[in-house]
């Protein structure tokens, strides 16, 4: 009987190896390309060329206008301080504005920055020859902790921007801060240090 039961299980069970799977393999073809394809070039599939700086050789002011100005300096001296660093970066004014190479845009501004002071305590401990004739330390005074006293101070914030001329994209910016002089002569020093740090790193390499 046993004998029987298994026989019947193996034939049920070859048997339905044997069915026929209802799953089908099947694949859709792919779309054809746009005939534009090939001649189109995807420039998002390869790095940016690396920007030739030595083609710029003359500059105007964005829209023609010169920097705005601030209590400190008015709109002149703001140009004529960054017109000089330009210059000794071999960038010259361009005589047709239109057709410079470089568009300009500066901007000047005051921050207040918070500055720590660490101040170094007194302390009174000494060495010298002790009561029983040893050379040791001798206490007569205190030890006291740093003191850290913070304050506030201006501070007078450039920042310089250069936008190729004919495509307008940025090209180029820095900025550079510097203390704020007392009076007039001691601003135009400060301003003139100020456009020095911001065109250090002009052109880049």
């Amino acid at each position: 009987m046993k004998r029987r039961l298994a026989l019947i299980a193996l034939c049920l069970g070859v048997s339905a190896c044997q069915t026929e799977n209802p799953y089908v393999a099947s694949s859709a073809p792919l779309p054809a390309a746009p005939v534009q394809a090939a001649n189109t070039l995807d420039l998002s599939a390869y790095p940016a060329p690396p920007r030739d700086y030595g083609r710029y050789r003359n500059w105007s002011w964005v829209n023609g206008q010169l920097p705005p100005g601030t209590t400190y300096a008015d709109p002149a001296q703001i140009a004529e301080a960054v017109s000089n660093g330009l210059d000794q970066r071999g960038l010259r004014p361009a005589q047709n504005p239109q057709a410079a190479d470089l568009r300009v845009s500066a901007d000047l501004h005051m921050e207040t920055r918070l500055r720590q002071v660490t101040e170094d305590p007194y302390y009174g401990g000494g060495y010298g020859y002790n009561r029983y004739g040893g050379y040791g330390g001798y206490p007569y005074g205190y030890a006291a902790a740093p003191i850290v006293r913070t304050y506030q101070v201006q501070v007078m914030v450039l920042r310089i921007s250069l936008f190729d001329g004919k495509s307008g994209q940025p090209v180029w910016s820095a900025s550079a801060e510097t203390g704020v002089g007392v009076d007039d002569s001691g601003r135009a020093k400060a301003l003139r240090q100020a456009v020095q740090q911001a065109l250090t790193a002009y052109p880049p390499t």
